[in-house]
């Protein structure tokens, strides 16, 4: 799909300098843009490549004064970084725009739906479940008896939505990601054995939120697994029965989350942390990538380490941990002195 200048300048509200009717029909970065391609020049590091760059449209600043002749046509707008995220999201919305049921799919007969489903091949919809308008599910994408999903949800290729899974509105889930498999439970017997506990409650997925690829999320024993409105969570990231994750909290990939605990809103957590079960942890939380979580945690508390203390005393506590071998031979040196004295 081909667009104008023109065009594209009436979507992100700016002002052509240059051909009105340049065409693009890909994007690119400026220093690799190409014929027929747009582009956008924001950071003044990358000014250089304006004056030699083939692509036909760059987005850039309204305050952009051109020192050398251009080859490319300029669309001027208030910011040329979010304009390019603007239009980066509408062309998302145009490709992934897809509707009607592909066949083989099986969708059941006491299934709902509404308008603008797209149902993509080897999908399985089962038994009640409700799925509101503008919904995408793609190809290989198993939902489970009872699930309601929201308006406005994406759900890529080879997701598994286990039973009474409760989906918001305006959700993506990527591929590979698994919603409401059955938690870690198991009795210990008396002879070493274990039983399973069976795990009869669910998930819930509020509004506005992003679930990265093979991340899992497991039902809860009994009530609900919860994760908050606008949570981001990135790929490969493990989520236990019974968890709570709050409002607006981003969870870098490999991170993993015993069961019960409570996180708060507003949280930054990097990847590979761990985090012990039954746990509270309050709002607007750091934890830096790697660390390892036994204790509850106080609101705006950065913690770094395994097991984590305090951001800074931890860097203090690394100063002496980095330069022990010198002193260690200072204190070796010493006891030499001390024992010929």
């Amino acid at each position: 799909m081909k667009f104008t200048a023109e065009q594209i300048a009436e979507i992100l509200e700016g002002k052509v300098e240059g051909n009105p009717e340049a065409e693009v029909s890909e994007l690119a970065k400026i220093e690799e843009g190409a014929e027929g391609s747009l582009t956008f020049l924001s950071n003044p590091k990358y000014t250089s490549f304006l004056y030699t760059t083939n692509a036909s449209i760059t987005i850039v600043n309204d305050d952009f004064e051109v020192e050398q002749p251009v080859n490319t046509t300029l669309i001027k707008v208030k910011d040329a970084y979010k304009a390019f995220s603007t239009l980066l999201e509408y062309y998302n919305q145009i490709k992934l725009n897809k509707s009607g049921i592909e066949n083989p799919s099986h969708v059941s007969d006491s299934a709902e739906y509404g308008e603008g489903l797209y149902l993509g091949s080897f999908s399985y919809v089962g038994e009640n479940v409700k799925i509101g308008k503008n919904v995408k599910v793609y190809p290989n994408v198993y939902i489970g008896d009872n699930v309601k999903i929201g308006d406005n949800v994406t759900i890529f290729a080879g997701v598994k939505i286990y039973s009474e899974t409760l989906i918001g509105n305006d959700v993506t889930i990527h591929s590979g990601a698994i919603l409401g498999a059955d938690g870690f439970g198991f009795s210990p017997g008396e002879t070493g054995e274990y039983s399973k506990v069976p795990q009869i409650g669910n998930v819930i997925i509020e509004d506005h939120v992003d679930i990265g690829a093979a991340t899992t999320i497991d039902r809860a024993t009994l009530g609900s697994t919860i994760i908050r409105k606008g949570v981001k969570l990135d790929n490969h990231i493990q989520i236990a029965h019974n968890v709570e994750i709050g409002e607006n909290t981003a969870i870098a990939a490999q991170t993993g989350i015993a069961g019960s605990t409570k996180i708060g809103k507003n949280c930054l957590i990097g990847g590979q942390v761990g985090i012990a079960g039954h746990l509270t942890i309050g709002n607007r939380v750091k934890i830096q990538a790697q660390s390892g979580i036994g204790r509850d945690i106080k609101d705006d508390e950065m913690l770094q380490g395994s097991p984590a203390i305090g951001y800074s005393d931890y860097n203090k506590s690394y100063i002496h941990f980095k330069n022990l071998p010198r002193t260690m031979n200072i204190i070796h040196q010493l006891e030499k002195k001390m024992n010929n004295g």
